[in-house]
């Protein structure tokens, strides 16, 4: 009888710690990459500001080729929203919608996620001049997880994980712009 209790009192602290752990640790993050691309602002605005074009750019939308996708409203205006599914765990059900735009400079974005996991997160894009004929383009993915998922933060790098993805995705948008 002893050493249940023991193993009771074991297990009770093996679950409490991370839990008054993930009291401590910060639920929001903030992602953010760019990149300068050689061509005007308002040329790098006018295909950014479309969220389909992310569909050749995002690394994200090209994890799955097979991926299903629809649309809804008039793309390039607040409201439409792009959704996709895939069989894919890496991509899985979520839809994206351009929730405000400040013309020739942000795009902002709401990002919901409904499978494998449930979470809403945002993001932006904003363009301004960088020199004659170059725009710095900024991708930021920002959102508050939500404790005790919070505690997820300590084992993924989100700067890291995410980021790479941003890059990836800029670096390819900076290659379809400039060869336009």
């Amino acid at each position: 009888m002893k050493i249940l209790k023991w193993i009771l009192i074991v297990i009770v602290i093996l679950v409490a710690i991370p839990l008054i752990a993930a009291l401590f640790i910060k639920k929001d993050y903030k992602v953010e990459r760019e990149v300068v691309i050689n061509k005007p602002k308002q040329q790098v605005y006018e295909y950014v500001k479309y969220l389909k074009n992310q569909n050749d750019y995002s690394k994200w939308a090209l994890l799955d080729p097979h991926m299903k996708k629809t649309f809804t409203g008039t793309d390039g205006t607040p409201g439409f929203i792009s959704a996709w599914e895939s069989d894919s765990s890496n991509v899985g059900k979520g839809e994206q919608e351009i929730k405000a735009m400040k013309d020739g400079e942000r795009v902002d974005y709401e990002i919901r996620f409904i499978k494998p996991f449930e979470s809403t997160s945002s993001a932006y894009m904003t363009t301004e001049s960088a020199g004659t004929d170059q725009t710095k383009v900024k991708w930021v993915f920002y959102g508050t997880m939500p404790y005790p998922m919070n505690l997820m933060t300590v084992m993924m790098n989100m700067d890291e994980t995410v980021g790479d993805d941003l890059s990836t995705g800029l670096k390819n948008l900076k290659n379809i712009v400039e060869k336009k």
